[in-house]
């Protein structure tokens, strides 16, 4: 009975001699060599009477299973009737072994070409598009026009005034001036009603005490608080402008910097 053998097209010898194995269901760890040999010369002879290019691969795998066949028909250490060549060093590894490990490994291969090529089949499936601007849609945000000025530099300008207008009051004054910060409240909007805005360096005179100097600061926070004024300082450092704020509501932010 001749061997039918379906001429598929092959990537290399190697799957070539996976596909007789599948086919005949063998062992790949304990291939019929001479079996295997037999129908993989008669693929090759079969691209020979068919004309077909045959790569110098198929040829020298061709040549490597003949070359394992031979040395699976010589005498092993066991016959007996070989006693002498006890003494001998024969190397006694599978001849087939490193063919087995060289079709475990294309094997493997093979297999993980197969998981890419499914995910490569499944991925052509997603179609997109290029990416679209969505600047548009973007919340914008107004800009805050005091955006890193906080109470502190209102507290430095305070410090400021007290350097520079603080002074030792004499040693033989005992009585105390009681000042109120409701009339300092009301002195600073009287002022703003009538000069429209006010320099807070102006509401700190050079005799001024360190009380005076604590009950202003207090009267414009207050000011401030109950959005019946507003202050802009136009650059860090420079003098603050008071400003009245005829609505009460004033502006959202008690302090603003430019």
């Amino acid at each position: 009975m001749t061997y039918q053998i379906k001429l598929d097209v092959f990537e290399g010898p190697l799957d070539l001699l996976l596909h007789l194995i599948d086919k005949e269901e063998m062992d790949i760890y304990d291939i019929p060599i001479a079996k295997i040999t037999d129908q993989y010369l008669q693929y090759i002879h079969t691209m020979q009477t068919l004309k077909l290019d045959i790569t110098s691969e198929f040829l020298v795998m061709a040549a490597t299973l003949l070359s394992i066949k031979s040395k699976m028909l010589l005498p092993t250490r066991t016959d007996p009737s070989l006693q002498q060549l006890l003494e001998m060093d024969i190397d006694e590894v599978d001849p087939r072994e490193e063919l087995i490990h060289r079709l475990l490994e294309y094997k493997k291969y093979k297999q993980l070409a197969g998981v890419l090529r499914e995910k490569e089949i499944a991925r052509n499936q997603i179609f997109t598009r290029p990416p679209y601007n969505l600047t548009p849609y973007l919340v914008q945000e107004k800009e805050n026009p005091v955006e890193g000025i906080s109470l502190y530099h209102l507290v430095h300008a305070f410090e400021k005034a007290l350097i520079k207008y603080s002074y030792r009051e004499p040693l033989t004054k005992v009585e105390r001036e009681e000042i109120s910060v409701k009339d300092k409240m009301i002195q600073v909007i009287n002022l703003l009603k009538t000069q429209g805005i006010l320099y807070f360096s102006e509401l700190i005179t050079s005799q001024a005490t360190r009380t005076d100097i604590v009950i202003t600061f207090l009267s414009i926070l207050e000011l401030m608080k109950q959005k019946r004024i507003y202050c802009i300082q136009n650059k860090t450092f420079d003098d603050i402008v008071i400003h009245y704020s005829s609505d009460k509501g004033g502006t959202e932010f008690g302090l603003q910097s430019y």
